[in-house]
């Protein structure tokens, strides 16, 4: 995805072997280098910390594991942070340890994991949207490009994709198509037809 121009990508590697996490996201900080993508890994802060991406990505179980001194060696680590939230009250966790960007859904249904939160709609991602404007914020959760323009129309700023490119029989040339409409969408001309 970084060779295609997508400008902030995630690793997400599941895993309880410690020598495979430390492989992986080595593997994916090497795949970064020589473009200009944003490394987010998922999950494996220390990991992350060591190998030198860009940032982390924590979900709300993530960032309750933290303990005070873990979360404060994070911080100052330089790594960004990333944490997911899928209501209020993760929302007001999330703004209580500053991260880089907020993300917000799951908007729509789901497969890639069990929520156990309902679909927000547009209508609550458009409401959490105005109350986090101070983030940059990304939206997440059962997006496909037929969805960009509402979702855009709420006022985050992202939209994260995984199926859209994983189903796809050519994800670098998916990737490129998705950035365009993102890009057509996000145009002056696009903001003032909405």
């Amino acid at each position: 995805m970084a060779h295609a121009g997508v400008p902030t990508v995630q690793l997400r590697f599941k895993s309880d072997d410690p020598a495979a996490v430390a492989r992986e996201v080595a593997a994916a900080v090497q795949a970064v280098q020589g473009t200009p993508a944003l490394l987010f890994i998922n999950d494996h802060w220390r990991q992350a910390m060591e190998a030198g991406a860009y940032g982390v990505h924590l979900g709300q179980e993530d960032l309750d594991a933290l303990q005070p001194s873990e979360l404060q060696t994070l911080q100052s680590s330089g790594l960004r942070l990333g944490v997911s939230t899928h209501g209020y009250a993760e929302m007001v966790r999330a703004d209580a340890v500053g991260p880089s960007y907020v993300a917000m859904g799951a908007v729509f249904p789901t497969t890639l994991k069990t929520m156990a939160t309902a679909p927000q709609g547009v209508g609550r991602l458009a409401a959490y949207a105005r109350l986090m404007r101070s983030y940059p914020l990304v939206a997440i959760g059962g997006i496909g490009a037929d969805q960009f323009g509402e979702v855009l129309g709420t006022g985050v700023g992202s939209i994260a994709v995984v199926r859209a490119l994983v189903n796809a029989p050519d994800p670098e040339d998916a990737a490129r198509h998705l950035m365009a409409r993102m890009a057509a969408l996000q145009s002056p001309e696009a903001k003032t037809a909405r």
